[in-house]
């Protein structure tokens, strides 16, 4: 969305329309627009209308029901945390006793909702116009927050007691974006989030692929998934680092929040052969580096040096890892694993593969996989020896770890 398109929408016959057009649900785009012009409405206005409806249907799954108040831009969406996330953020900064938080790069506000939800004055700056403005929209609720159009290297932060910055890493503008790889050219740039955070309680947020060795000596780094899906990796400063936590893993599920926190990374486990069940690590687990905690906690150790799976002869339920248990090995070969699953009457099939260059779709296509039965089929390594796991997942039986 434009300058342009913000004016043509921010009326309030524009967002009345918006409102109608989001309450309707998903519809036939042709109708839809034919419909709508029909009703004499301009093309302009019928474009950023339906264009932003379909915003608001894609940020339901990480704002819930404030996603249909709110206006986006498909890169803000992109890099908004999702409320759950934003949530623990807020947690750090009250439980630090911080109240006065100034939000450097606040895209179109996910976080600064979590920031005033939790009780907290906070100053959401953006160096992006549009940006800004949409954030000044979805934020107009609350009175203890303040929007400004700013860079964040220009803001003064005499005022707050504590910072939070999510930089912008991809390129400038508000669609067709591309993603960033140098934290150079992150906005602002990750050595000026740096020298806030030797300065004040400051929280960074990053992608979860952040490099490991730029992560400072003084800063607890967290990595964090949300229902599987590795979503970002904070960095945390001064009073939001916990004490004797330098690495963690979070994983937010549908039964709650589970972490593995450490001051250090994990020694890596003993190789041992594949048993009766293998695990496959989350994430955040793997990113922070708390496979060996893991492997200790679950009685497992790895299949094969350099591969995050793990493997035990005891059926265990833990929230870090899918659990598998094993029916059969073949070797990686594709006619032999078509044989067998043929003979097992499989045709629905879960395809993982760690360690190997294969492409699982393209595989997928060669095994002709026909009959009633559903299982995983997991191509990795195994003690150097590319190899074919025939396995069924595991339900919640077994011991808890």
């Amino acid at each position: 969305m434009d300058s342009n398109e913000l004016r043509t929408l921010l009326t309030p016959s524009g967002l009345e329309l918006l409102d109608a057009v989001t309450a309707q649900g998903e519809t036939d785009p042709v109708r839809q627009v034919t419909a709508l012009r029909a009703a004499g409405h301009s093309p302009e206005l019928v474009s950023v209308v339906l264009g932003q409806a379909s915003l608001r249907r894609r940020a339901r799954a990480k704002l819930g029901e404030f996603a249909d108040r709110m206006l986006f831009t498909p890169s803000g969406l992109e890099q908004a945390s999702r409320l759950r996330v934003a949530a623990r953020h807020a947690g750090r900064y009250r439980a630090a006793g911080i109240t006065r938080i100034a939000e450097l790069g606040c895209g179109i506000g996910a976080d600064t909702l979590a920031f005033a939800g939790a009780g907290a004055d906070v100053l959401a700056v953006d160096a992006d116009e549009v940006t800004a403005a949409i954030a000044g929209y979805n934020l107009a609720p609350f009175p203890s927050v303040t929007v400004e159009h700013a860079r964040a290297e220009d803001t003064a932060l005499d005022e707050v007691d504590g910072v939070y910055l999510d930089p912008a890493r991809r390129t400038a503008g508000h669609s067709g974006t591309r993603r960033l790889t140098d934290p150079d050219d992150y906005a602002p740039s990750l050595s000026f989030a740096f020298d806030v955070g030797r300065r004040l309680p400051t929280g960074v947020k990053l992608g979860p692929g952040f490099d490991r060795a730029l992560i400072p000596d003084d800063a607890e780094a967290q990595w964090v998934s949300v229902d599987g899906q590795l979503v970002e990796m904070g960095l945390w400063f001064g009073t939001l680092a916990r004490e004797g936590v330098k690495r963690s893993a979070l994983l937010l599920t549908a039964d709650g929040a589970h972490e593995l926190a450490a001051e250090h990374d994990a020694a890596d486990p003993e190789t041992r052969p594949l048993g009766g069940y293998l695990y496959e690590p989350d994430g955040a687990v793997i990113r922070a580096r708390q496979i060996g905690t893991l492997a200790e906690r679950i009685g497992a150790g790895t299949i094969d040096a350099s591969i995050a799976y793990l493997s035990s002869d005891a059926a265990v339920s833990t929230p870090f890892a899918q659990g598998f248990r094993v029916l059969d090995t073949l070797p990686l070969d594709q006619r032999t694993i078509r044989q067998e699953l043929a003979r097992r009457r499989v045709g629905t099939l879960e395809i993982k593969k760690r360690g190997v260059d294969i492409d699982p779709a393209a595989f997928r296509t060669g095994l002709k996989l026909k009959g009633p039965e559903a299982l995983s089929l997991i191509l990795t390594r195994v003690s150097g020896v590319r190899t074919a796991i025939i396995a069924q997942r595991l339900g919640t039986g077994g011991r808890t770890a």
